[in-house]
This record gives structure tokens, sequence and C-alpha cells, in this order.
């Protein structure tokens, strides 16, 4: 296991620079150094206020099957859960007044996490499941925006290719 930050959560206390024993982790690029990182010492981990930081597996378990009724299940959900951010999103935008457009954002945001739990838990969001291949080599091939992480997504397929 080796940490890893996430940069959104981050609220650049910086404890984690201090507690960590080979200096690691890097508060300027969110960064950390994986290559310095002791497995599973826990300390950046511990340490961290915000909870930015988490410990991933150095390999990923293979996907486990799902019966097809489960998997179409799971997807009709989703499909759901996705028309109903859509519906959410409408109404944030001609809400009357601030608390009817909060509730519509806090509902969107709801369905949006929902139907990516779903979307993971039938297999189409673990980074070697097929299909997120599929989608990341389609990203990189289609996306032209500059905040899209090409590198990463690069690297990553790279790593799953060994």
């Amino acid at each position: 296991m080796y940490a890893v930050r996430n940069i959104r959560l981050c609220t650049k206390d910086c404890l984690c620079l201090y507690v960590c024993p080979t200096g690691a982790t890097d508060t300027e690029t969110g960064q950390i150094d994986r290559s310095k990182c002791i497995s599973g010492c826990r300390l950046c981990v511990d340490a961290c206020p915000s909870h930015a930081i988490s410990l991933v597996p150095e390999s990923y378990p293979p996907q486990q099957e799902k019966k097809q009724t489960v998997l179409a299940a799971m997807r009709k959900r989703s499909a759901s859960k996705s028309a109903q951010e859509q519906a959410f999103a409408l109404l944030e935008q001609t809400a009357p007044n601030e608390p009817a457009r909060r509730l519509a954002k806090a509902m969107r945001c709801s369905c949006r996490l929902m139907a990516e739990d779903l979307l993971r838990e039938s297999g189409y969001m673990l980074p070697q499941s097929e299909n997120v291949q599929t989608l990341l080599k389609s990203e990189l091939e289609n996306i032209k925006d500059n905040d899209f992480p090409r590198d990463a997504a690069k690297r990553l397929l790279e790593l799953l290719k060994q």
C-alpha cells in the first residue's frame, strides 16, 4: 500500500510534511512520491486533518463477476439517477429563491454520487475493467479540455497493461 492525496480535499495544513519520515509529500504539486513512500506507514494518513490522504493497494484484485440480471438492474438504476440529476440541474437554474437552488444543487450532487457508485459497483469505474480502459482511450483521443489529466490517463493505461 502507498499514500495518495486527493487535491480537492487538501486544505494545505501541511502536517503530512512534518510527519513523513522520507519527505515523500509535496504540498506544492500535491503529489506524494511513490518511490519514497514507505509501504503502509500511515503517518501522513493519520496526521491529515482534512482526510485528503489515503492508502491504496499496489495492485487491485480482479473484478468480481456479477450476474447479468444484477448488472442490468444497476445500469437501469444508474440511468434513473442520471435523469434525476439532469432534472435537478434544470431546477437549480430555475429555482425561485436561494434555499430552493441550494436544495436542488444538493439533490443534483447526491444523484451524481449515487449514479457513480452504481456504475463503479457494476464494474464501469474500476481501473482494471475494460469499460474504464475503453473510456480513457476515448477521452485521450477526443477530449480537447486542458483540465483533463492526459499524462495521468496515459500512465494508468500503461500500468494496467503490465
